[in-house]
C-alpha cells in the first residue's frame, strides 16, 4: 500500500495548519516492486510520467510526501527512486537495515526502529530466557539477508549461538520453494528438542504459514521467535491446528492507543462516488432488536479487529510528523501559514529531520538515520480455542536496552509452566566456570580451584578470594578461615585431660600406698626412693600433656617438649638403675668383671648423669632451633588454620626421643638377661613389658606424626599418656596390690630364694676354678651371699637390698657344713669366700 500526501490551498483557518489541507490518496494495487514503482511515477507526474530535468532543484510536484510501503521488499526500490528526487518517504512497517543508509536513501524516514535494534532486541529476548542455542530460518530477499546478518552479529554479542542457518526463497511460486520448505522442516525436526528448542524465524507471513503446515504434518513442536513481519499476522494465528506447533513469542512495534478511534469507526461514511467494500460490509452487519443499543459498539469492535492497529497507529504518527514538518516549513502561526505551499520536496526532508514533538505522552523524533527509537512490544501467542490470540507480556526498551517481562505473565504450552531449555551445554552452577570449546556456547563446567569462587551461574572465570578469606574446591563464596587448636571444651582435649587426671590420681594413690606400706617386703625390695623418683618423673610427664591444650605460644611449645623429655627421662633412669642392680645381683660373672661392674653401680650418679645428658640435648635444641608456633600456611584443602607447635630442629626433636628410646632399650636388655629369676622377687618381667609398651608406642608414633601434620599435638599427647600408663600399670600398681592384699609374701619369698640358692650352690667339677659353669657358691646358713662364677646362660630377676634382712636359716655361720666349706677352698685360682660378693645386704 502506498499513500500520497498533497496540499490543498484555500481552506478554513481553524486547522492545525491554517490555510493548508493535507490530501491523502491510497494506492492499494502496488503489490510488488514493479507495480510500486509505477504507482510512485503516477503520483509524482502530472501526465503519467516523470519529467526529465537538468536541474531538479525546481522540481515541485503537487504530491509532497509518500507513506509506505508496508514490506521492506517493496519499500527498498521505492526508496531508491524517491531518493533521486530527495522526495520524502515515511514508512510505518518497513524495518530493513539497508533503509537506514543515509547515502543511498537520504529522504527515507520511518516511525519504527530499524532491524538493527530489532535483531538486537530479539537476541536479548532469547538471552532473557536463558537460551543460547537456537536455529535460524530466514528468506533470501534484502530484508531477510539484512536481518539474518544483523541477528548473527547481535546474537554473538549477547552470548547466543546459532545451531543451524536455513535460507528459503522469499516467494512461494519459486520452483524450489516446496522442496526447500521440507528440507528446512526436516532440519528443525532432526535437532535435539532438549538442546535446540528455539527457532528464530525471519519470514513473511505466507512463508511462515507454509512452514507451520509442514511442521504440523511431521508432528514437531518448537518455541518460535517471530519478527515484526509476522508476529501479528492474523492469517497465521487463525490457521488450522496452530496450537500444535508449540509456543510463539515475538516482537512488534509499540501499539499506541488512538483517541476516538472507536467513535470514528462507528461513524464511518463513504463519500459519493467512492466504493469501500469494508465499510459496506460493516454497514450490512445484522443486529437483533434486543441488542440494538449495543449494535454500533459491536460493529465498531468487529471493524477494529479487522484493522491492523500498529499500522494504523504508525500512520497516525507519520501524519503528525508530516504536519509538524509542514507547520515549520510553511511558517504557520495561530491564524495562518504564510509560507509557500508549492515548495520543492527536499525542503520538507530537511524539516522532517528536525521534527521533535510529544504525542500521547511520548517524545517523537527521528534519529540521524531517519528512524524512531521507541522500542518494541513483546508478544506471546496464547491458545484460545482452536486459534491463538496476541497478548503483550512485556516491552523491550532501547534506552536502556533491556527486556522487561514479568515471568508470571508467561504460560508455556510445551512444558509445565517451566521455561523450555535450549542450550548447547547445561548451565554452570555457582562455584564453577565455563571452559569453552570451539563454539563459545558449548562448554564444560569446571569447579573453581581452592582460593577462588564464582557466585553466579555461567561464570566466565573464577575470582580470587579477597585477603583474609578462603574457599574450597567448587565454592560459590569465600569465608574467613577458622583458627583451630586444642581447646579445653573440645571432646578430645577433654578426654586427654581426663586421662591426665586419672593418671595423676593413680600416682597419688601409689605414692600414699608406698609411704604407708613402706615396711612391706614388696615395697622395701622395690626401693622406696627410686619409686618416688619414678612417680615424680611420671607426674612431670603428665603435666606436659596439659601444656598441649589452649592456644599455642613459643613458651608453651618449649615447655611441652622439655617437661616431657626430662620427666620421662627421670622415670626411665630409675628403671635403668633397677635393671642394672638386678643384672649385678643375679647374673653370673667372673669375680674380676663383676667387681668392675659393681663399681659402676652408683644409683644417684647414674640418674644425674642420664638426666644431665637429656638436659644438654634440650639446651642445645632450645638455643639453636627452638620449638615455636608453626607458621606454615594452612592447607589449600582446609578451611581451618590449625595453630600448633613446630618441633623446631628436627634433629633435636629426634635426638631427644631417640635418647629416651635408647634408655628404654638398655633397660629392656638388662631385664631380659635376668628373666629366669623367681617370680616372687622378680621385677624383670614387668620392666620388659613396660619398656616394650613404650618402644611400641613411640615406634607407631613416628609414621603417624610424620604423615598427620594437623594431628601432631593429639598424637604426641596420646603417646605420652599410653607410655606413662604402661609404666604405672606394670611397675607401680601391681606392687601396691601385693603390698596391701598379698599373703605370706615374706615366707614365700624365703622358700623360693632358698630353692634358687640351692640350685646355684651345686659343686663344680672344674679343677681350675672349683665350680662348674652356671653354678654359684653355697648359701650361708646365716645370710644369703653369692660368689657367682662365670655363667653362660642368662637369668632374670630383681633383688632389693632389703632382702638381706630376711633370715633364711636359724643356724649360725659357724655351723656351716664342712662339705659346704670345702666347696670354697682358698687358692689363687678359686674364689675367696671372703672376696667381694654382691651380698643382699649390700644391695
Amino acid at each position: 500500500m502506498l499513500a500520497a500526501i498533497y496540499t490543498i490551498d484555500s481552506i478554513n483557518d481553524s486547522g492545525f495548519l491554517p490555510g493548508v489541507r493535507l490530501g491523502y490518496v491510497v494506492y492499494d494495487s502496488c503489490a510488488d516492486a514493479t507495480k510500486a514503482l509505477s504507482c510512485v511515477e503516477h503520483m509524482l507526474s502530472t501526465n503519467g510520467f516523470l519529467p526529465i530535468m537538468d536541474d531538479y532543484s525546481e522540481f515541485r510536484p503537487q504530491v509532497k510526501a509518500i507513506l509506505g510501503e508496508r514490506y521492506s521488499l517493496l519499500t527498498i526500490p521505492v526508496a531508491k527512486l524517491l531518493s533521486v528526487y530527495l522526495f520524502p518517504q515515511i514508512s510505518t512497517t518497513s524495518s530493513a537495515v539497508v533503509l537506514s543508509d543515509r547515502l543511498k536513501n537520504p529522504s527515507f524516514f520511518r516511525v519504527i526502529p530499524s532491524d538493527v535494534h530489532q535483531t538486537e532486541a530479539l537476541a536479548q529476548l532469547i538471552r532473557h530466557f536463558g537460551w543460547n542455542w537456537v536455529g535460524l530460518v530466514s528468506m533470501d530477499d534484502d530484508y531477510g539477508i539484512g536481518a539474518h546478518q544483523s541477528f548473527l552479529k547481535n546474537a554473538a554479542n549477547a552470548g547466543v549461538c546459532v545451531a543451524y542457518e536455513e535460507v528459503m526463497p522469499h516467494y512461494l511460486n519459486h520452483e524450489q520453494s516446496e522442496q526447500r520448505i521440507k528440507e528446512v522442516a526436516r532440519q528443525i525436526q532432526r535437532s535435539d528438542a532438549q538442546v535446540e528448542h528455539v527457532v528464530m524465524v525471519i519470514l513473511r507471513p505466507e512463508l511462515v504459514k507454509v512452514l507451520f503446515e509442514e511442521m504440523i504434518r511431521i508432528k514437531t513442536a518448537r518455541v518460535w521467535i517471530a519478527t515484526d513481519s509476522w508476529s501479528r499476522s492474523a492469517s497465521v494465528t487463525g490457521m488450522q491446528d496452530i496450537n500444535k506447533v508449540g509456543d510463539i513469542l515475538g516482537l512488534n512495534f509499540i501499539t499506541g492507543t488512538i483517541p476516538g478511534f472507536d467513535h470514528y469507526l462507528q461513524n464511518l461514511t463513504v463519500r459519493p462516488g467512492v466504493r469501500n467494500d469494508l465499510i459496506e460490509e460493516y454497514k450490512q452487519m445484522d443486529c437483533s432488536p434486543s441488542l440494538s443499543g449495543d449494535c454500533n459498539e459491536s460493529r465498531a469492535h468487529s471493524l477494529e479487529n479487522s484493522v491492523d492497529l500498529p499500522v494504523a497507529n504508525g500512520e497516525r504518527v507519520a501524519i503528525w510528523c508530516i504536519a509538524h514538518a509542514l507547520r515549520d516549513l510553511l511558517e504557520c502561526n495561530e491564524t495562518s501559514c504564510p509560507g509557500e505551499t508549492n515548495f520543492p520536496p527536499y525542503k520538507l526532508v530537511e524539516k522532517l529531520r528536525k521534527v521533535n514533538f510529544t504525542l500521547d505522552g511520548e517524545n517523537k523524533f527521528f534519529n540521524e538515520d531517519g528512524d524512531f527509537e521507541d522500542g518494541y512490544d513483546v508478544l506471546m501467542w496464547v491458545p484460545e480455542g482452536e486459534s491463538r490470540r496476541l497478548e503483550v507480556i512485556g516491552r523491550y526498551t532501547l534506552q536502556p536496552r533491556q527486556a522487561e517481562i514479568g515471568p508470571a505473565d508467561i504460560i508455556w504450552t510445551m512444558t509445565t509452566n517451566n521455561t523450555p531449555p535450549s542450550q548447547c551445554s547445561p548451565s554452570c552452577n555457582p562455584g564453577s566456570f565455563k571452559k569453552v570449546s570451539n563454539i563459545f556456547c558449548c562448554y564444560d563446567c569446571i569447579l573453581c580451584d581452592e582460593g577462588t569462587f564464582a557466585s553466579g551461574h555461567d561464570a566466565e572465570e573464577c575470582q580470587q578470594c579477597p585477603n583474609g578469606t578462603w574457599s574450597l574446591n567448587g565454592w560459590s563464596k569465600c569465608e574467613a578461615r577458622t583458627v583451630k587448636y586444642l581447646q579445653w571444651s573440645e571432646p578430645y582435649p577433654i578426654a586427654l585431660l581426663v586421662g591426665v587426671g586419672i593418671g595423676l590420681l593413680f600416682l597419688i594413690i601409689c605414692f600414699l600406698c608406698f609411704i604407708v606400706k613402706r615396711n612391706a617386703v614388696v615395697i622395701t625390695a622395690s626401693n622406696l626412693l627410686m619409686s618416688c623418683f619414678m612417680m615424680f618423673g611420671l607426674a612431670v610427664s603428665f603435666g606436659s600433656v596439659v601444656l598441649f591444650m589452649d592456644k599455642p605460644s613459643k613458651q608453651l611449645c618449649q615447655a611441652q617438649q622439655t617437661m616431657y623429655a626430662l620427666g620421662l627421662t627421670l622415670c626411665v633412669s630409675c628403671i635403668l638403675v633397677k635393671s642394672f642392680r638386678t643384672f649385678l645381683a643375679f647374673m653370673a660373672f667372673d669375680p674380676v668383671r663383676r667387681d668392675r661392674l659393681d663399681k659402676l653401680y652408683k644409683p644417684k650418679i647414674i640418674m644425674v648423669l642420664v638426666i644431665s645428658v637429656q638436659g644438654l640435648i634440650c639446651v642445645f635444641w632450645l638455643v639453636y632451633d627452638t620449638p615455636d608456633v608453626d607458621q606454615t600456611p594452612p592447607s589449600n584443602q582446609s578451611m581451618e588454620h590449625v595453630l600448633q607447635c613446630s618441633e623446631g630442629s628436627k634433629i633435636g626433636f629426634g635426638v631427644m626421643h631417640g635418647y629416651i628410646a635408647l634408655l628404654a632399650f638398655v633397660c629392656f636388655l638388662l631385664a631380659f638377661k635376668g628373666r629366669r629369676v623367681p617370680q616372687d622377687f622378680n621385677e624383670t618381667g614387668v620392666i620388659i613389658f613396660s619398656m616394650l609398651i613404650h618402644l611400641f608406642v613411640w615406634l607407631c608414633f613416628i609414621p603417624i606424626y610424620i604423615t598427620r601434620n594437623e594431628s601432631r599435638p593429639i598424637v604426641q599427647a596420646s603417646a605420652i599418656l599410653v607410655s606413662n600408663y604402661g609404666i604405672i600399670f606394670c611397675l607401680l600398681v601391681p606392687k601396691c596390690y601385693r603390698a596391701i592384699w598379698g599373703k605370706n609374701t615374706t615366707e614365700r619369698m624365703r622358700a623360693r630364694l632358698r630353692n634358687f640358692s640351692d640350685f646355684r650352690s651345686r659343686p663344680s667339677v672344674d679343677s681350675d676354678l672349683g665350680f662348674e659353669d652356671g653354678d654359684t657358691q653355697s648359701v650361708s646358713q646365716c645370710s644369703v651371699t653369692f660368689a657367682p662364677p662365670p655363667l653362660t646362660e642368662t637369668e632374670s630377676g630383681i633383688m632389693n637390698a632389703s632382702l638381706s634382712q630376711l633370715s633364711l636359716s636359724s643356724t649360725s655361720p659357724q655351723s656351716a657344713p664342712p662339705a659346704a666349706q670345702d666347696l670354697h677352698p682358698t687358692s689363687p685360682t678359686s674364689p675367696n669366700p671372703t672376696s667381694p660378693t654382691v651380698a643382699l645386704s649390700a644391695l
